[in-house]
């Protein structure tokens, strides 16, 4: 572990690099990964005397996750999760996955928030956004949404094929979820019949108690629990990610290795600490008046990563009148769409960018000798060059044009990195919100409109 320090243009630059090697068990050389937070980009907007200010604040909000006793300490099931599953619950829910791959074409995975957003961003980063195309079980979302054209959509879809579902939640009861549920389970049962419709149903839910536990235990499916003291933007670390990604292929083992590593790696208390760099510069920008964070990456299949980032800080930390506003963009893409709002828009944001080694599987730009789009004078060179220096333009606009932009390196996109990574979001949270003053574990504007909506349909 090494501690940069440089200093262009007068301030101070801080980049903060830990070690992160592995072994992969294929064919492939051993993988090097480096996770890095460079916030050599922000300054101006805030000054280094005061990030050094926030070392004790820092090393109090880490305290209070790591003792649990902070608000919302009974919700602290994740923070120690990583090392703390067995080997005996990666069997079961690796053999469950394996029989959803025999005896069926496709999975649907039924539930909303947090159970359904971390294994969709995690099934999308490794196989990509086309893995329905070319993957041979096809995970498909429901139960997030109240969409009758979308639910039509679906069932007509598998009506020829063989398929099971995955039903997601803590209590049983949330509308979208449950409108679905009831929905496929009727499907099944008729395509079926009840007893080999039983066999095709997975529930993940609360180990003990709540509508859907009591379902699964009176009609005999396979379920999972979801820890008591976890919350659900938090849960991806249990059965309720775990399950689709293992069904979608993914080696959970891996994602899980990379989430130790973090665990480990990241307990340092210091300024060493990336998940402390990130948490203090969010918190700095935020108290300078940029309140709203922009959580970028140049991959498309990052995007569902960036949904799931925008539920875990946005329900963890927007309530008593606080917050920063989590949004999400994808470039080169969105530059097209939001780039002039970025540019010259109030100054009111900064970005946070992620990074990702370059595909082993460059492309390259080949020689047109008509050159009708004039782009000979990059032919021998790599559209991962060309996205590099879009990347490094793109940065020095937005910092010229007064939007910070911290940077996280994350290495190669792989099972391992993943892992790492959603525990560093995990983490940097809960230390964020403890910093911001507020719980990070409880939602109770999203109890509110719950209420309203069944009031409004006569419960």
């Amino acid at each position: 572990m090494f501690l940069w320090w440089n200093c262009p243009l007068n301030f101070p630059a801080i980049s903060v690099k830990i070690d992160t090697t592995y072994s992969i068990h294929s064919n492939k050389k051993d993988v090097t990964s480096m996770f890095e937070t460079d916030i050599s980009n922000i300054w101006g907007s805030i000054e280094f005397s005061d990030l050094m200010k926030m070392e004790d604040r820092l090393t109090k909000a880490h305290a209070t996750l790591s003792e649990g006793t902070g608000e919302g300490n009974d919700f602290l099931g994740w923070y120690h999760l990583p090392s703390h599953t067995t080997e005996e619950e990666l069997d079961a829910i690796q053999k469950a996955a394996n029989r959803i791959r025999r005896d069926s074409k496709a999975l649907v995975v039924i539930g909303i928030g947090g159970s359904y957003l971390g294994a969709r961003a995690a099934i999308e980063f490794m196989n990509g956004v086309m893995h329905n195309e070319t993957d041979p079980v096809k995970i498909y979302f429901a139960g997030n949404h109240l969409s009758t054209r979308a639910l039509n959509a679906l069932a007509a879809r598998l009506e020829n094929v063989d398929f099971s579902i995955n039903i997601v939640s803590k209590s049983g009861s949330t509308m979208e979820t449950a409108v679905a549920a009831r929905m496929f389970r009727w499907m099944l049962n008729r395509k079926y019949g009840p007893d080999e419709a039983k066999k095709r149903i997975y529930v993940t839910t609360d180990p003990g108690k709540g509508k859907l536990r009591k379902l699964a235990k009176e009609e005999g499916y396979t379920t999972f629990p979801i820890p008591s003291n976890v919350g659900g933007r938090y849960s991806v670390f249990t059965a309720c990610g775990l399950l689709p990604m293992a069904v979608a292929g993914i080696d959970i083992r891996s994602v899980m290795a990379g989430a130790r590593q973090a665990e480990t790696e990241l307990n340092v208390r210091s300024m060493e600490n990336p998940a402390w760099l990130y948490a203090a510069a969010r918190n700095l920008m935020y108290e300078n008046g940029k309140k709203i964070e922009m959580l970028c990456s140049y991959e498309p299949d990052f995007e569902y990563v960036g949904r799931w980032w925008q539920q875990l800080f946005g329900e963890s930390e927007g309530k008593d009148g606080k917050g920063i506003f989590p949004a999400c963009a994808q470039f080169t893409t969105d530059l097209h769409s939001m780039g002039q709002m970025i540019q010259q828009g109030e100054r009111n944001l900064f970005e946070t960018v992620v990074r990702f080694d370059p595909d082993e599987h460059d492309l390259n730009i080949e020689i047109d000798w008509k050159n009708i789009d004039d782009l000979n004078y990059l032919a021998g060179k790599t559209v991962s060059y060309v996205e590099e220096n879009a990347f490094l333009g793109v940065v020095a606009a937005h910092v010229d044009g007064g939007v910070p932009v911290i940077i996280l390196k994350c290495g190669a996109m792989n099972a391992r990195t993943l892992g790492y990574m959603m525990y560093f979001f995990q983490l940097s949270c809960g230390i964020s919100a403890y910093l911001l003053g507020v719980n990070p574990f409880n939602q109770p504007g999203v109890e509110a409109y719950k209420k309203n909506m069944m009031t409004n349909l006569g419960r």
